[in-house]
């Protein structure tokens, strides 16, 4: 055991120690002159401030710039579009997955009553023969009715929001038309019924 500590301890303590190393020069070779620090290109300060010169455009990057000037505003329009579009495209995808989720898993007795409700509307449009306004009214009049008996409390509901906004647009409605009725009488020009022109 005192042979392996010993033979370990001795390269050890040998790389503690410091030495001192000097070169000589050879003795055949001829003196030559040595550099001062000052004069090494490492340590030389330049001489004059370095100034950023700018290269000149070549054609291609002048017709670049040209077209990325004109095509500005039609690129920040559609940034625009696009960022007024995707909400409305992200709502509108939501509300097909939700509806395909929903499908997939229907409840009970769903399917035979959106076939009703379909048939109604085929039924609608048989009655609708002839006529383009027809065509528009009879197929939702019909759907309405084969799906207000199996959705009774929903249509009464929609019912009553419907009819409310067909009162208010009616009202708006009358109210422009008496407004341009009363313009077209008491117009400063027609003077036709007027009690000094007789």
């Amino acid at each position: 055991m005192f042979k392996v500590i010993q033979r370990c301890v001795g390269p050890a303590s040998l790389s503690l120690l410091t030495f001192r190393v000097y070169a000589a020069p050879k003795k055949d070779s001829t003196h030559k002159n040595y550099m001062k620090v000052d004069e090494l290109s490492l340590y030389s300060v330049p001489e004059g401030q370095s100034k950023y010169v700018e290269e000149p455009r070549t054609q291609l990057e002048e017709n670049i710039s040209q077209l990325r000037h004109h095509c500005e505003p039609y690129t920040s329009w559609c940034q625009e579009i696009y960022s007024q579009t995707k909400p409305k495209v992200d709502r509108f995808v939501q509300w097909g997955l939700d509806n395909y989720e929903y499908l997939q898993n229907a409840p009970p007795g769903f399917f035979p009553r959106l076939g009703v409700i379909g048939f109604a509307g085929f039924i609608g449009l048989l009655f609708a023969r002839g006529s383009k306004i027809k065509k528009l009214v009879y197929p939702p009049f019909f759907m309405g009715l084969g799906a207000s008996i199996y959705y009774p409390q929903q249509a009464i509901a929609f019912a009553q929001v419907s009819g409310e906004k067909l009162y208010d647009w009616g009202l708006r409605g009358y109210i422009i038309v008496e407004d341009l009725w009363k313009e077209h009488i008491q117009k400063p020009g027609n003077v036709k019924n007027s009690p000094g022109n007789k």
